[in-house]
């Protein structure tokens, strides 16, 4: 299986999820809440949920109950709303796509692509943001408890796949709720296939997709206690110094932590083979504004054309391929050395 990682700093596909509590009308002495989200059962998500549920259910009257509809056994995130609307749910833990159905600003949450350097950024945005989209749901009838990150998004296929180009031939799903970037996928050369995401793991196995962006959390959900327990060691066994300078040593991969890095000195291993060193140490000083995100000539330049153009869409002067192809033709004319 191949992977390739969608940074924030590229691509913004920065996964914001808020929960959000519609009025219900059962009866006051016996509050229920029905919640639905599309996050697997036995994710972290669903774990959260289930703590949350229970702490409410001991705060309120006997015979409370706190119902979760996971794997978006309620349907896709447009169903969730419109469910909440009508009654039938009182809450849904969503990611933008679903916001996005209720109002068209939590879009600036994630349709970012090359705006963020890093998650301080993405978090300083959102503290900023975050009250005036509570304010705008609040205004639609919906309040919302709380914002989290939905981690980083990897780009899974059944093909190998090393450049964002060998995926053109790849069938890639796509949020069915999410049409300006399915327009955009298709504008670009790729082949975006529109499913809800129950409907992932079956497309998958019929052959109608071979290509998935999605967290690895949601990779590994639905793993038992006992088998969570099991890769939390392996992965603590190979973050151990040793095992780290051992794979470093004798096969070239970069040690993963500082120490390990340190105890292969020690040993004197680049003495013996200095080149192994260089690629570390360029690694290991602070980024600057130019050297941090991308490794690029004129990156700050680059960055301050992308918002120029991006501005450009969001005020109707231009269209999303128009300015992407423009930002590009900018950004190659400054890194051949053309201001």
């Amino acid at each position: 299986m191949s992977r390739y990682m969608w940074k924030p700093a590229v691509f913004a596909l920065i996964a914001a999820v808020t929960l959000q509590l519609a009025s219900t009308d059962a009866p006051a002495q016996t509050p229920r809440i029905k919640l639905a989200t599309i996050a697997p059962r036995g994710s972290a998500y669903h774990q959260v949920l289930l703590e949350m549920g229970e702490a409410w259910r001991r705060a309120e009257a006997p015979g409370a109950t706190f119902t979760i509809f996971t794997d978006g056994s309620q349907g896709g995130e447009a169903d969730m709303v419109r469910r909440m609307r009508i009654g039938q749910l009182n809450a849904a833990l969503m990611s933008v796509i679903g916001l996005t159905e209720i109002d068209a600003g939590a879009g600036a949450l994630q349709k970012m692509p090359l705006m963020f350097r890093s998650w301080e950024e993405v978090d300083a945005v959102g503290q900023r943001l975050h009250p005036l989209l509570e304010k705008r749901f609040l205004d639609k009838g919906f309040v919302v408890l709380f914002w989290a990150e939905g981690g980083w998004v990897r780009l899974f296929s059944k093909e190998r796949a090393l450049r964002p180009g060998d995926y053109k031939r790849l069938k890639m799903f796509a949020w069915a709720g999410d049409p300006e970037q399915i327009g955009l996928m298709k504008a670009l050369g790729y082949q975006p296939v529109m499913l809800e995401t129950a409907d992932i793991l079956p497309g998958l196995q019929t052959g109608l997709i071979n290509a998935v962006p999605v967290t690895a959390l949601w990779a590994l959900a639905g793993k038992s206690a006992a088998q969570n327990r099991g890769v939390a060691s392996f992965f603590a066994y190979l973050a151990r110094p040793q095992v780290q300078a051992e794979w470093h040593q004798r096969t070239g991969d970069l040690p993963l932590t500082t120490a390990a890095y340190e105890l292969t000195r020690k040993q004197g291993f680049y003495h013996s083979h200095p080149g192994q060193e260089i690629a570390v140490r360029q690694l290991l000083p602070q980024p600057t504004g130019d050297s941090g995100g991308i490794r690029l000539g004129g990156l700050r330049h680059i960055r301050g054309i992308s918002g120029e153009e991006l501005e450009s869409v969001w005020n109707g002067k231009k269209a999303p391929l128009d300015a992407l192809n423009a930002g590009v033709c900018r950004g190659n004319l400054l890194l051949e050395g053309g201001r």
